[in-house]
């Protein structure tokens, strides 16, 4: 089905679209070099056939002893010809930084400092890169496999909470 985006992509950044294959279930699937993952996911979501205007999933692999040892891997969708396509972007283990593509989603932005959290891989350009789940004192990324499963973090005093029911906002709403 999403065949046709392959062969698209493909044609029109052969240098930087590899190793495409047919995905099981209409998933196709095309590596990406990561310093052009911005220009390929703006081409997607701008050409007028092809329409990808979703980010619905981004999450990190971890390959660990394998060259490169991380992937990035972006599931793309366009809601109006129904198509889905993968992108993935190997990311080697001393070079952690990728281009964040917040500026095609919006929504990436979550998707991102959950990889940034869990893998330590860094977005650059993204506009608030901080810690997701894990709290600001957290030494490592629990998500690696060669994160011990035993770690013990430091412990940090309990933060300060003014009301815990009604949380950040203006005292005025209801």
């Amino acid at each position: 089905m999403s065949k046709a985006v392959i062969d698209a992509l493909v044609q029109r950044f052969p240098d930087v679209v590899t190793d495409a294959y047919e995905g099981v279930g209409g998933d196709d699937c095309a590596f990406v070099k990561k310093d052009r993952i911005v220009e390929v996911c703006q081409a997607l979501k701008d050409d007028p056939e092809l329409r990808f205007n979703m980010a619905p999933y981004v999450t990190a692999v971890d390959y660990l002893g394998q060259q490169p040892r991380f992937e990035l891997v972006y599931n793309l969708y366009s809601s109006s010809t129904n198509r889905r396509i993968r992108l993935r972007v190997r990311v080697p283990e001393d070079d952690l930084v990728v281009p964040s593509v917040w500026s095609v989603w919006r929504g990436v932005d979550w998707f991102e400092r959950y990889c940034f959290d869990m893998y330590g891989i860094r977005f650059t350009g993204h506009p608030d890169l901080r810690r997701l789940f894990m709290y600001d004192e957290f030494v490592g990324h629990p998500l690696r496999k060669d994160y011990p499963l035993r770690a013990r973090q430091p412990l940090v005093p309990e933060r300060e909470v003014k009301d815990i029911y009604r949380g950040p906002g203006p005292a005025t709403r209801d």
